[in-house]
C-alpha cells in the first residue's frame, strides 16, 4: 500500500468504519486508529485518536438520520445514556493526552483485546421492542453512561462495544434497537474526544475529510449488507471479532518491540 495515497488509505478506512458502524453499531475506532497508524502514515497515536474520533461522530451521525428515519432509535434511552457519558468522555480524552503515545498505543491495544473477546460471547435473548424510559431505567443508564464515555475518551473510541451491551443490559431493549440508539452516543463521545484533541491540534483535518468521505459510502453501502447477512450475524461478529484480536495482538507486539 506504501504507493497509495494516505488521503486515498484513508477514505479506504473511512469506508471500513462506515460498514462497521451500519453492522454493528460499532468497531469504527477499534479498528480505524491502528489502521491511520500502520497502514496510512500517521505517525503520533493521538494525532490518530484524535481524527479518528472525528470521524466516527461524523459517521455515526450519518448512519443515525438512517436509522431514526426506520424508526429503530430509543430516543430517550439514547439521549440519557449519550448526555451521561458526555462528561465521562471529555475527561477520558484529558486524560489519555497526558500519557505517552507509546503507552498508549499499548493500552489501545489491550482494549481491542477485551472488545474482541466480548464479541465472541453469544448474544442476549431478543429483548423488548416496547421498552420505554422509566425514572428506574434512568438510575441505571445514567451511570453505565458516564462510565462508557470515560472508557470511550481515554481509549478515544466511539464506544459502540461497549454501547450496545450497555443500552441492553440497563433496558432490556432489542439487539436491533440498542445498535441504532447507540449511535447518538457514538457521535457525542466521539465529537467530545475529538474536540478535546482539537483544541491540542492534534487531528489531522486532511485525513479527516478522507475518513468521511469514505465513512459516507461505507455507511450506505453497509445498510444493504446488513440485511442480507442478518441470518448469519452471529457468525459475521464472531469473524470480526477474531480480526480485532488478531489487529490487538498486532498492536500490541508492535508496542512491545516484538514485531
Amino acid at each position: 500500500m506504501e504507493s497509495l495515497s494516505p488521503l486515498f488509505i484513508g477514505a479506504l478506512i473511512g469506508l471500513l468504519i462506515g460498514v462497521l458502524l451500519t453492522l454493528f453499531g460499532g468497531g469504527g475506532s477499534v479498528v480505524a486508529t491502528p489502521l491511520l497508524i500502520y497502514a496510512a502514515g500517521v505517525r503520533d497515536p493521538h494525532v490518530a485518536i484524535g481524527t479518528s474520533a472525528a470521524a466516527v461522530a461524523v459517521n455515526a451521525l450519518i448512519g443515525l438520520s438512517r436509522q431514526a428515519r426506520a424508526g429503530q432509535v430509543k430516543w430517550p434511552c439514547a439521549i440519557v445514556f449519550g448526555i451521561s457519558g458526555l462528561a465521562g468522555s471529555m475527561s477520558g480524552a484529558h486524560l489519555a493526552k497526558q500519557v505517552d503515545g507509546h503507552a498508549l498505543l499499548g493500552w489501545f491495544a489491550l482494549a481491542m483485546g477485551l472488545v474482541g473477546a466480548a464479541m465472541l460471547f453469544p448474544q442476549r435473548r431478543p429483548g423488548d421492542p416496547t421498552v420505554h424510559l422509566t425514572p428506574p431505567l434512568i438510575l441505571k443508564l445514567a451511570p453505565l453512561g458516564l462510565l462508557t464515555g470515560l472508557a470511550a475518551g481515554f481509549f478515544g473510541i466511539g464506544g459502540g462495544f461497549l454501547i450496545v451491551p450497555g443500552l441492553m443490559a440497563a433496558t432490556g431493549m432489542t439487539l436491533s434497537h440498542a445498535a441504532a440508539s447507540s449511535l447518538v452516543s457514538v457521535a457525542l463521545f466521539g465529537a467530545a474526544t475529538s474536540a478535546s484533541y482539537a483544541a491540542s491540534g492534534l487531528v489531522d483535518w486532511p485525513m479527516f475529510a478522507a475518513l468521511v468521505a469514505g465513512g459516507g459510502v461505507g455507511v450506505l453501502a453497509g445498510a444493504p449488507l446488513a440485511q442480507k447477512i442478518a441470518a448469519h450475524a452471529d457468525l459475521g461478529r464472531r469473524m470480526f471479532a477474531l480480526m480485532v484480536i488478531a489487529a490487538a495482538a498486532y498492536v500490541g507486539a508492535k508496542t512491545l518491540g516484538v514485531a
